[in-house]
């Protein structure tokens, strides 16, 4: 129960805190939240920014620096049994989770320490998610087959941060070593299909995805072909009609991946981090308010349900009393007030941080979301839909490129049951070209842009959800819809050339 977690958490933070400060790690990339020494929590943060830049290097892609509200937050706890506590569950596997979301990422996390080569750690963890966070933000926001996503992931996931200062990228999973061994084989063809025969449980998948990602990047037998694979992807050919044409024989590439991965050594890429480049990172202790506030942020941001919500409120209350004056700490009350339905406490918590610091962006949008809530119910004397906007226009004047504030402007609009204008549709679009890995987001663009019968961008945009890495109720939903619309093209395609084929000829 996460009422019982939320209790829990409470009492095993405020146990830390006695023993070591919570500190705050600042990078161009990453917000770190840590009951750690400060030599650890820099560590942690430079190894974080360095594995940005090693995926930078070598993927030929842009670097890139996102607004502050719009970089991953990680909250380092206790073990891994206070991140099931949070969590709500009791699955004894799971050692971390990252939940991306427009306008912060949150990670969750057990205690910082470096991830090992034989474990699936916390930190392990977080550079698997954080190579599809990469992937959708910086490579390429459109689909790839299922194989491909698991296998950059599980490639970039192996870095190796060496005390001379390099890092080796590609060194075996051997953590994966036992789903090598013992877990059923995916056939090559399933697992080159474009779903991978949805990634089922209890197979080898994401260890096969590996070894063909690893062998077609390191060995030069296979020089071009993933090159070639991208392209003829690219092109509109099917994912096992581009496999085919760029890899050869199937079969003989199955044979050749087993082949591989018997071998007593292969080849890794080896970065020399000194010419990586990497923003400052900048380590401050929390505020006492902050750190009493921040099992409350915790919960808050990984998510509430009713329940946890009501729960949560009369501790953040509690806080807030404490520490009346900490902008912060009523922004993370205007948070938990909001979650509860309290819209009304929610405002008046939002206008004292604001008051104290405008620049409090969480403040603002929390100020945002009651106000839509309230003009949404329609009740007397409820603020009108002009004056919701006008509180998200504030909040993207406070960080512009948030894509939040962008999102909710849109909305208000459908909300509001009108025509949203093109600049809240231009608006949207941006938004997801902000955060590209936010499913919820992608889903309310291709919807916008089937309104707007713009059905080829609606299928691109659809592609990376319809064929995301972690299959769900929007997946479903997404593929459903994507089918759908390319059954229409291809309809409007046919009539169009049956109206060609039936017009007078010549002579």
């Amino acid at each position: 129960m996460r009422v019982l977690a939320f209790m829990v958490l409470a009492l095993a933070l405020s146990v830390s805190t006695a023993r070591a400060e919570w500190l705050e790690a600042s990078s161009d990339h990453f917000v770190i939240y840590g009951d750690e020494e400060p030599e650890k929590v820099q560590q942690f943060a430079e190894r974080l920014e360095l594995y940005h830049a090693t995926m930078t290097q070598i993927y030929g892609a842009r670097q890139t620096k996102p607004s502050p509200s719009n970089r991953v937050r990680i909250f380092a706890v206790a073990n891994a049994a206070t991140v099931r506590k949070v969590l709500g569950t009791k699955q004894r596997e799971l050692v971390g989770v990252y939940i991306p979301h427009a306008g912060g990422s949150v990670a969750l996390i057990p205690r910082l320490e470096k991830a090992s080569m034989y474990d699936m750690s916390g930190e392990t963890i977080l550079y698997h998610e954080y190579a599809h966070h990469f992937m959708r933000a910086v490579l390429s926001a459109r689909a790839f087959p299922r194989w491909f996503t698991e296998g950059f992931a599980e490639f970039s996931a192996g870095a190796r941060f060496n005390k001379d200062g390099t890092i080796t990228v590609g060194t075996p999973p051997y953590y994966r070593a036992a789903e090598l061994r013992f877990a059923r084989s995916v056939p090559i063809r399933t697992m080159l299909s474009f779903d991978g025969g949805s990634a089922s449980a209890n197979t080898a998948f994401y260890a096969q995805s590996w070894v063909l990602f690893h062998y077609l990047h390191m060995d030069p037998e296979r020089s071009g072909q993933f090159v070639k694979y991208q392209q003829l992807l690219a092109s509109g050919k099917s994912a096992l009609a581009a496999a085919e044409g760029a890899f050869g024989d199937l079969d003989k590439l199955e044979k050749d991946m087993d082949a591989y991965m018997r071998r007593r050594r292969l080849a890794a890429k080896v970065i020399d981090g000194k010419a990586l480049k990497t923003g400052p990172i900048s380590i401050r202790k929390l505020r006492v308010g902050e750190a009493a506030m921040m099992p409350t942020m915790i919960e808050s941001k990984v998510g509430v349900d009713e329940e946890e919500a009501k729960a949560l409120v009369p501790v953040a209350r509690k806080t807030a009393e404490a520490y009346p004056d900490d902008a912060a700490v009523l922004s993370a009350l205007a948070e938990a007030e909001f979650d509860a339905g309290n819209d009304d406490a929610a405002i008046a918590a939002a206008d004292r941080a604001i008051a104290i610091d405008p620049s409090q962006i969480n403040a603002h949008l929390q100020k945002g979301y009651a106000l839509a809530r309230k003009a949404a119910s329609g009740a007397p004397g409820s603020p009108s839909w002009k004056e919701v906007r006008a509180q998200f226009i504030k909040a993207n004047a406070v960080e512009n490129d948030h894509p939040v504030p962008l999102v909710h402007f849109y909305l208000s609009y459908r909300q509001a049951g009108e025509q949203p204008t093109q600049n809240a549709i231009d608006g949207l679009e941006w938004a997801l070209s902000l955060a590209p890995y936010d499913s919820s987001l992608r889903w309310l663009v291709a919807q916008q842009m089937v309104t707007d019968e713009r059905l080829s961008d609606a299928i691109v945009t659809l592609g990376p959800l319809a064929y995301s890495p972690h299959p769900s109720d929007d997946t479903e939903k997404a593929m459903a819809l994507l089918k759908e619309l390319e059954a229409r093209l291809q309809s409007s395609a046919s009539s169009e050339e049956k109206t060609t084929g039936d017009a007078p000829g010549g002579e």
